[in-house]
C-alpha cells in the first residue's frame, strides 16, 4: 500500500503533495539565483572560486528532492521520456560531447548538472498541471520580486550596482530583469484566467514586476515583456478563430517575425548609432563577430559541452583580449549550442522548438481552459532573451527549467487532448462511417 503521508501515529503529519509544492517552490528558489548569491558576491556581484564552491552546496537538496519524486511516480516519468524522445536525446548530447571536448572533466562536471536540472522539469511537468505550475511560481516569483523590493529600500547599497541599476537580491541587473519580466507575465497570467481568487495579490506583484523591470534598465527583458503581451493577443486570437482563420493567422505572424529579425539585422545599428546609443549592443556586435569564427572552425561537432568559455581554452583567453573584457558565454544561447554541440546539436534542437511550439498552440486551441496560454507565452519569451543572452542548456538556472518543463508538458499533454478533442474532419469521418455501418 501506497503511504501518501510522513509523520508518527500520535504526531502531525505531512503529506506527499505538500512536500512536492513545498519542495519544487524552493527548488526553483534557489535555482534562480536568489539572495545567496548576492551575499557570496563581491560589490562588483563577482564570485570568487570558494563562493561558487559554496552555492553548489543548496544543489544537493534539490538533486535528492528531484531523485525522491521521480522514483515515486516512475511510471508517470516513463511516460513522459517516451512520448518526446527528442529531449532524452538531447539529454546524451552533453555527456557524448565529452569524448571530442577541448576540456572533458568540465564538461562531464557541467553535464551531471545539466542532467539534475532537466529532471526537475520532469518533477515540475509530471507532478503539476498547467495552473498549478503558475500559481506556483506566482508564490516563487513573486518572493523573489517583493524581496527586491523590499532590500532597495532597506540596504539600497547592496541593491543597486554602480551604474546605478537596481539588481535587487540577484547579483546583475539582467537576471532581475528576466524575473521581473517572468513576473509581468504570471501576474498578467493569473489576473486573464480570473478563476483563481488572487487579482489584488497579482495587481500588486505586476507593479512591483513594473518597477523592478523599469529599475533593472535590462533591455533584453523589456523587449521580452513587450513580445508578451504580443504573443497573449496572438494565442488568445489564435483560440478563437476557424481552422482556416487559424492558418491565415499564423502565416501573418510568422511573416512579420520574420520581417522584423530582417529588419533589425539590416538597421538596428545605425539606427543606434543615430540616435547616440550603444551600436555594440553593449560589447555583443563584436563579440558575435569573433564567435561566428570560432563556430565555423568545429562547425559539425564544436567544442564540447561548455567547454569552450574556461581559462583552459586559449581561443577564448586571445578572444577576451582582443575584446578587452572576460565574456562568461557567447551572449546568444543560439551561438553557445554551436559552440557545444555544432550542428549535430542545433538540427535535434530545432525540431524540438518546432514540435513543442505546434503542441503547444494546438494544446492553447483545443483545452484553453487547462491555462496553456502563459506557458506557450513562456516558452516564446525565452526564445526571444536568448537572442542576447545565453539560457539554453545552462546548469542549475530557473528559467532553462521551466523552458524544458513546458516542452515536456506540451508533449505529455498533447496526445491525450488530441484523443477527446478530435479535428473537425476526423469527427466528420467517424460519423459517415458509422453511418455506413449502420445503413
Amino acid at each position: 500500500m501506497r503511504v501518501d503521508s510522513l509523520g508518527t501515529a500520535s504526531g502531525p503529519s505531512i503529506s506527499w503533495r505538500t512536500i512536492e509544492c513545498w519542495g519544487a517552490g524552493i527548488s526553483l528558489f534557489f535555482q534562480a539565483g536568489a539572495v545567496l548569491p548576492l551575499m557570496l558576491a563581491d560589490t562588483d556581484g563577482a564570485l570568487s572560486e570558494s563562493a561558487r564552491s559554496m552555492l553548489r552546496l543548496p544543489c544537493f537538496p534539490v538533486y535528492v528532492f528531484t531523485i525522491v519524486i521521480l522514483i515515486r511516480n516512475f511510471p508517470q516519468f516513463l511516460t513522459a521520456l517516451r512520448r518526446n524522445l527528442i529531449v532524452p536525446l538531447i539529454l546524451t548530447l552533453p555527456f557524448l560531447s565529452a569524448l571530442w571536448s577541448i576540456d572533458p572533466p568540465t564538461t562531464l562536471r557541467r553535464a551531471i548538472g545539466l542532467l539534475f536540472c532537466l529532471l526537475l522539469s520532469y518533477v515540475l511537468a509530471i507532478r503539476f498541471t498547467p495552473r498549478q505550475l503558475l500559481l506556483l511560481l506566482f508564490a516563487t516569483l513573486g518572493t523573489c520580486i517583493v524581496l527586491s523590493v523590499g532590500i532597495s529600500v532597506v540596504s539600497p547599497n547592496l541593491a543597486t550596482m554602480r551604474d546605478g541599476t537596481m539588481r535587487g537580491v540577484f547579483i546583475h541587473k539582467n537576471v532581475l530583469g528576466w524575473y521581473a519580466s517572468l513576473m509581468i507575465l504570471v501576474a498578467t497570467a493569473v489576473l486573464i484566467d480570473g478563476t483563481l481568487g488572487l487579482r489584488r495579490t497579482a495587481f500588486i506583484l505586476l507593479a512591483a514586476g513594473v518597477v523592478c523591470l523599469a529599475s533593472s534598465g535590462s533591455m533584453t527583458a523589456t523587449i521580452a515583456t513587450s513580445v508578451a503581451f504580443c504573443l497573449i493577443g496572438f494565442y488568445s486570437l489564435l483560440q478563437k478563430s476557424s481552422s482556416i482563420g487559424r492558418v491565415v493567422i499564423v502565416l501573418l505572424f510568422v511573416q512579420i517575425s520574420l520581417g522584423i529579425l530582417i529588419s533589425l539585422h539590416e538597421f538596428l545599428v545605425p539606427a543606434l548609432e543615430a540616435l547616440g546609443k550603444d551600436a555594440t549592443l553593449t560589447g555583443r556586435v563584436p563579440l558575435w563577430e569573433l564567435v561566428d569564427h570560432e563556430i565555423s572552425d568545429r562547425l559539425l561537432l564544436g567544442y564540447g559541452y561548455q567547454a569552450f568559455w574556461t581559462t583552459a581554452n586559449p581561443e577564448a583567453t586571445r578572444m577576451w583580449l582582443k575584446l578587452g573584457w572576460p565574456a562568461p558565454h557567447a551572449h546568444n544561447g543560439y551561438r553557445d549550442i554551436l559552440l557545444s554541440f555544432g550542428i549535430m546539436g542545433m538540427i535535434p534542437f530545432v525540431l524540438l522548438l518546432l514540435h513543442a511550439i505546434r503542441q503547444g498552440a494546438v494544446l492553447q486551441c483545443q483545452d484553453p481552459q487547462y491555462g496553456w496560454l502563459w506557458l506557450n507565452v513562456l516558452t516564446i519569451m525565452i526564445l526571444v532573451m536568448n537572442l542576447t543572452e545565453s539560457i539554453f542548456f545552462v546548469q542549475n538556472d530557473a528559467i532553462f527549467i521551466l523552458f524544458a518543463a513546458a516542452i515536456i508538458m506540451f508533449s505529455l499533454y498533447a496526445p491525450v487532448v488530441s484523443i477527446s478533442h478530435p479535428p473537425p474532419w476526423q469527427v466528420r469521418s467517424r460519423g459517415l462511417a458509422s453511418g455506413l455501418q449502420t445503413s
